[in-house]
């Protein structure tokens, strides 16, 4: 019982309202599913010779980083991340835990779409198997388990604790 308690317990978690939504996959993905960021595109390293001239070199790579970031505004519009809805969630490093309006099966893989403040936001699919999915009054706790999530991944959300902890700490000692 105690070792079961420690493994549930392996990661810090914290409530948060973040930009967040939740859909069922289908039997015939649920072994495609894999966690990513948006936004995180592997280039090969093009072949070009930075510029004998410093001042171009250093134009060049502010030109490179605003059409970076004008990219990922596109992706994030293009996937839906514009428009989420704000939930209030339970997150940590290993699961999370929401309310829906749709009751769930022990075992369903859900997609979790969300974007995390760690300061700079990151959009994440994540994916996760149900664990539990409890009645409420009005509407279901569920709480998923993450799957199929890489280390890098996992560490985003750890990340968003710790940085939503230190948040919160600052904020008590204003108060």
């Amino acid at each position: 019982m105690e070792e079961k308690y420690q493994k549930m317990r392996e990661f810090s978690r914290i409530d948060a309202v973040i930009p967040f939504s939740a859909r069922l996959v289908s039997s015939e993905d649920k072994t495609k599913v894999k966690s990513r960021i948006l936004g995180e595109i592997n280039f090969a390293q093009t072949p070009v010779e930075e510029p004998l001239d410093k001042v171009l070199a250093q134009w060049l790579k502010v030109i490179n980083a605003k059409l970076d970031y004008l990219i990922n505004l596109w992706s994030l519009k293009e996937e839906g991340f514009s428009c989420l809805p704000t939930a209030e969630v339970n997150i940590s490093g290993g699961g999370m835990s929401f309310i829906s309006d749709i009751p769930y099966n022990k075992g369903d893989i859900l997609e979790l779409k969300m974007v995390l403040e760690t300061p700079s936001p990151v959009a994440l699919f994540l994916y996760g198997e149900v664990i539990k999915c409890e009645a409420l009054n009005s509407g279901y706790r569920v709480a998923v388990q993450f799957v199929n999530i890489d280390e890098d991944i996992r560490d985003y959300v750890v990340r968003f604790v710790f940085y939503r902890q230190r948040q919160l700490l600052r904020q008590k000692k204003e108060v």
